[in-house]
């Protein structure tokens, strides 16, 4: 915040304080500058730009088949730069699962989480060993794939539209039909009772219809027709299934595909259709955030074209984007891409797919399975570091002024200066969040725990944007008994019993309670 002259003139009177510092031998303490409070002195914290974080909804996204053998989360890689072996998952944040409805509800009431034989059920108990949160996608779809809504469901009378009859496993679900509603109902409940859980679960891909699940060439009608009815039907539908992921994963982020074909029945068209905004908005007033599945796809007919573009920039700041990039390098003729990929260069791919993201400032990027994953780290690990320090939402506290001594129940100040030196944004203001992470001071025992918590309630992370300071001064009253403390800085999970919740990009090892120590001050 601004300081008035007066204030400015009696500091730069002052002479210098010392301060004990607890920090590393790169931060500098300083004398009191123009824009520290009276008595405090500054410390300048060193930004890290370098080592990964695995924050909420914020870096790379791990993909792994539903079928897949818990063992993949031993991928690894040889990197000669590091002359060593380094895993997939130590640049993860998160673990997308897309799988069908089938897969994970079998026969009514069964579940594969609760089956410990289940391949899904040993894939989420390895990630929940490995601490990475899981993501899931549910496709209920069988034209692409196979069988993804439950037989089930189709025994008990749900409708459905068999596009090809020599696939009579490939059902397609119509997603107006009450009798597959009610069952998708009751699976969600239970998805929800096992996943609704922000420690666990990274996020939710809350959307599912359509082929592959993208959300594109969604069938409402016999033979997918496109029918005056069908306007009407896009709408009911989204708010309908978009509703219902929003009231039963209340804890979870939920993502929805940002395309200009969504939720139409058809998947092709340069064009939006006239009500694609308006569907999304259903989507974004429910509590979703954004999600491309094509980034890096630059084909004007069905990759990501220029209303993604337009479309991405009207959120940003406002809602978090992740993405997903669609090529598989060994059967997709990437080379025929707008973006002029050269044959035999998969390189050109992910670097495509890098400033399409930076383009859009996407939170998160993904290591799809096989060969994608591979040419990331193998031919493109520049590129994997160079998101892991400049995409998403990296926060920092550049900049703090603390008192060095404290008088039980008399009121100090503290200044602190923040920056997001990412490009993504921090989501904060999401409604499952709902503002629960809050920038905190600490007085900090001897063993790095915090004694007494001091949350600026004015500072809101949420607002940080690439390359802008945020200052701030609050004020404090210790209640602590008398003797020596360390302050320690965090952004803290208020519904986590004030601990840190997000890992502060500076060059400090915090504490063994998540805390960043800063320096000593003594309480009279």
């Amino acid at each position: 915040m601004n300081i008035n002259k007066s204030i400015i003139n009696s500091i730069i009177a002052m002479s210098a304080l010392t301060l004990s510092a607890c920090g590393d031998d790169n931060d500098n303490l300083t004398k009191p500058s123009a824009d520290s409070i009276p008595g405090n002195t500054e410390l300048k914290l060193t930004i890290n730009t370098t080592d990964v974080y695995r924050n909420p909804l914020n870096g790379w996204v791990m993909y792994v088949s539903g079928s897949a053998d818990p063992s993949y989360f031993d991928t690894n890689f040889y990197l000669s730069e590091l002359g060593k072996n380094v895993y997939v998952r130590d640049y993860a944040s998160a673990c997308y699962i897309r799988t069908g409805w089938k897969s994970l509800n079998p026969a009514d009431g069964v579940y594969a989480w609760d089956n410990p034989s289940d391949p899904i059920y040993k894939l989420v108990a390895r990630a929940e060993e490995l601490s990475i949160p899981i993501a899931f996608r549910v496709v209920v779809d069988g034209r692409d794939q196979r069988e993804n809504t439950p037989q089930f469901v189709f025994d008990a009378g749900a409708e459905y539209w068999l596009e090809n009859d020599r696939y009579p496993d490939r059902k397609t679900p119509l997603a107006m039909d009450p009798v597959w509603r009610s069952y998708y109902e009751k699976f969600v409940k239970a998805f929800a009772q096992r996943f609704n859980n922000p420690h666990t679960t990274a996020f939710i891909d809350a959307y599912g219809l359509g082929k592959w699940g993208e959300g594109h060439n969604v069938c409402y009608e016999q033979n997918n027709a496109i029918t005056d009815k069908t306007v009407e039907y896009k709408a009911n539908t989204m708010e309908w299934i978009t509703r219902l992921y929003a009231d039963n994963f209340t804890d979870v982020p939920l993502v929805i595909n940002y395309h200009r074909q969504l939720g139409h029945p058809v998947s092709e068209g340069s064009s939006a259709q006239p009500d694609t905004e308006s569907l999304i908005n259903i989507a974004l007033r429910n509590g979703y955030c954004l999600r491309s599945d094509a980034i890096g796809m630059n084909n004007n007919s069905w990759g990501y074209n220029n209303w993604e573009k337009a479309f991405a920039r009207t959120w940003n700041y406002k809602v978090p984007i992740l993405m997903e990039g669609g090529w598989i390098v060994s059967s997709h003729s990437y080379w025929n891409d707008d973006l002029g990929y050269r044959q035999g260069h998969p390189e050109d791919v992910r670097q495509g797919e890098f400033d399409c993201s930076r383009e859009a400032r996407v939170n998160m990027m993904d290591f799809r399975v096989g060969e994608e994953t591979e040419s990331w780290f193998k031919t493109c690990f520049n590129l994997v570091k160079r998101f892991s320090a400049e995409g998403g939402y990296r926060l920092c506290p550049d900049k703090v002024s603390l008192p060095t001594t404290l008088t039980a129940n008399q009121t100090a100040a503290i200044g602190h200066r923040w920056r997001n030196i990412g490009w993504g944004y921090f989501p904060n203001n999401i409604a499952q969040w709902n503002y629960k992470y809050k920038v905190a001071f600490a007085l900090l025992d001897a063993d790095g725990n915090p004694v007494q918590t001091f949350i600026d309630n004015d500072c809101e992370p949420s607002d940080w944007q690439e390359g802008t300071p945020y200052s701030y001064r609050f004020d404090i009253k210790p209640n602590v008994i008398a003797g020596e403390y360390t302050w320690g800085v965090a952004i803290i999970d208020t519904r986590s019993n004030d601990a840190p919740g997000i890992q502060l990009a500076v060059s400090r090892t915090p504490a063994p309670s998540g805390w960043v120590r800063l320096s000593t001050v003594k309480v009279n």
